[in-house]
């Protein structure tokens, strides 16, 4: 698919079809317009729904590679180090904050309503630890109702 490229403050149109008969939807025609695509984009919504559309469109891009190409083996292998790297970077993030966060604590009390939040998120913390251990030791990855009652906050 070519998208449309921007020139002197201009949108150039390009021939690519945005519908299943081949022509361009009214939609499609009307967000070529810089002006329009800038309003559209400042309604919540509406820029919601694109990025929504988007990675949906790549959802949909990477499972037909993954069903048909060749080379899937592969990128399934890059995916799941992909993921492993997720996990690690989220530990190591979280390490690393606390790690700057506490030390502030120094010569400091906080108050009963600071110390149960602090205990309260701990405690999801916690939680969201032991789900992440079970996941790697059993590859199960369904939280229980409990857990996901705890991250929600009930």
């Amino acid at each position: 698919m070519r998208l449309p490229t921007w020139r002197g403050g201009d949108v150039t149109s390009t021939s690519t079809p945005s519908s299943p008969t081949g022509k361009p939807s009214a939609a499609t025609n009307l967000l070529r317009r810089p002006d329009v695509a800038f309003k559209a984009m400042s309604d919540d919504t509406a820029r919601f729904q694109v990025n929504h559309a988007q990675v949906e469109r790549s959802r949909q891009a990477r499972d037909q590679i993954k069903d048909t190409s060749p080379v899937a083996p592969a990128v399934r292998h890059i995916d799941r180090t992909v993921e492993f790297l997720d996990l690690v970077t989220a530990c190591h993030s979280f390490m690393a904050a606390a790690g700057r966060a506490v030390p502030g604590l120094r010569d400091r009390t906080l108050g009963e309503d600071e110390r149960t939040i602090v205990h309260e998120n701990v405690a999801k913390v916690r939680a969201t630890l032991d789900w992440i251990e079970t996941a790697v030791d059993t590859g199960k990855v369904d939280m229980d109702g409990e857990l996901a009652r705890l991250l929600k906050g009930e």
